[in-house]
């Protein structure tokens, strides 16, 4: 089309700076037209409807300082970020179809559960991270788990629990925790309606008292790390109190939640023992939100075969990967499958990699990666990354 028209603006008598000047014109509109085909104005994603599917959207600098901060994204994918000098997200039907769910559910009701699951590298943690912008822009409270994993497999200290016998404390994992949960609700937590419902004795002579405001409960976790862990399990309690009075709205998105059932973690005790999820501080608050006894709330986790040792998992199924106790504490819930790309998918990551400058266009290349990949996403971050 665009060629024809050169033909013909070439061809005719017009001046031919008036000709050049349709001439830039027409492909400008061509280049518009190939730009909506992958990409999408709308960085709203209370807006985002199926007619964006596998559109890109630029995610605003000012919601990522708040919502990821302290981390929600994959090691590869925050690589990428730096290396096109922005962060987009492809709007895909796993979290379209859980922000339909969220726009339509009853809040009045027990809080919903979904489940997200799907093989390695299918973008299982950027579906969540699309989720949790729909609900940062839709004045949520956010309580987000960026990969749970890691409190079971790299804990920064481990101490006994004071205030419960046979428990461990993972402390400087649950501060960092709550400053996490701090900066995604700085704006929320100014809420005056937001106050702890009990008074709260920490050791004889140290007391939060009643009504203090939610804020200074995450404060005093922060800057008296001994507590950290306690005030994790007090704050959801506490959330979800609030919830159920109606006070405020909360989604609780939990990253590789399966590990909160894995019983192989490397938190050892002094004696060299380990210490399952079940005995961890840390991990009750989780477990208690993650519940179907509240309202005004919502429940989005994924499940990942990342979790444990490699190869261990041959399944990516959620009964599988949260095992009878697991399976169990979730149940009822939604499952969510987030598949390998589509084409059409496919199609459009090529384009915004062409457009990056990221790789060279030659015929067939599109073909070739989506059959060497399979369609899964991080593999062909793989085939595509820098050598």
């Amino acid at each position: 089309m665009l060629k024809a028209t050169t033909d013909i603006l070439l061809r005719s008598t017009l001046p031919k700076n008036v000709a050049f000047r349709l001439l830039t014109a027409a492909a400008d509109v061509k280049h518009e037209e190939k730009l909506q085909t992958f990409r999408t104005q709308e960085s709203d994603p209370t807006k985002h409807t199926t007619d964006h599917l596998a559109q890109f959207y630029t995610l605003p600098p000012e919601d990522k300082k708040v919502i990821f901060l302290h981390g929600g994204f994959p090691k590869t994918f925050e690589t990428h970020i730096k290396t096109f000098n922005e962060t987009c997200f492809m709007v895909r039907e796993p979290s379209i179809e859980v922000i339909n769910y969220l726009k339509s559910i009853d809040y009045n009701k027990p809080a919903v559960r979904f489940v997200l699951y799907g093989k390695v590298g299918n973008g299982k943690s950027l579906s969540l991270a699309h989720i949790l912008h729909y609900a940062y822009k839709n004045n949520f409270l956010i309580v987000h788990v960026p990969w749970a994993s890691n409190w079971m497999n790299r804990p920064k200290d481990v101490t006994m629990s004071e205030t419960k016998g046979g428990f461990v404390d993972l402390n400087i994992d649950a501060a960092a925790w709550l400053l996490h949960f701090k900066t995604q609700n700085a704006e929320f937590l100014r809420n005056p309606n937001l106050k702890i419902s009990r008074t709260i004795e920490w050791t004889k002579r140290e007391t939060t008292p009643e009504a203090t405001s939610l804020m200074e409960l995450v404060d005093h976790g922060i800057n008296r790390i001994r507590f950290a862990s306690s005030c994790v399990t007090i704050l959801a309690e506490e959330i979800k109190l609030l919830c159920s009075s109606g006070v405020c709205k909360a989604l609780v998105a939990i990253d590789g939640f399966n590990a909160m059932f894995y019983s192989k973690t490397r938190v050892l005790t002094e004696k060299k023992e380990i210490v399952p999820p079940s005995r961890i501080t840390l991990n009750e608050g989780f477990l208690n939100l993650s519940k179907f006894d509240w309202k005004n709330g919502a429940v989005v986790v994924t499940v990942d075969q990342m979790v444990g040792a490699q190869g261990e998992h041959t399944s990516h199924f959620p009964r599988s990967l949260l095992g009878k106790t697991g399976f169990i504490h979730m149940d009822p819930f939604i499952p969510i499958e987030v598949k390998n790309f589509s084409r059409k998918e496919h199609q459009s990551i090529m384009e915004y990699f062409k457009e990056r400058q990221w790789v060279q266009d030659y015929p067939g290349l599109d073909d070739e990666l989506y059959f060497l990949s399979g369609g899964n996403p991080y593999k062909l971050l793989e085939y595509c990354r820098s050598l």
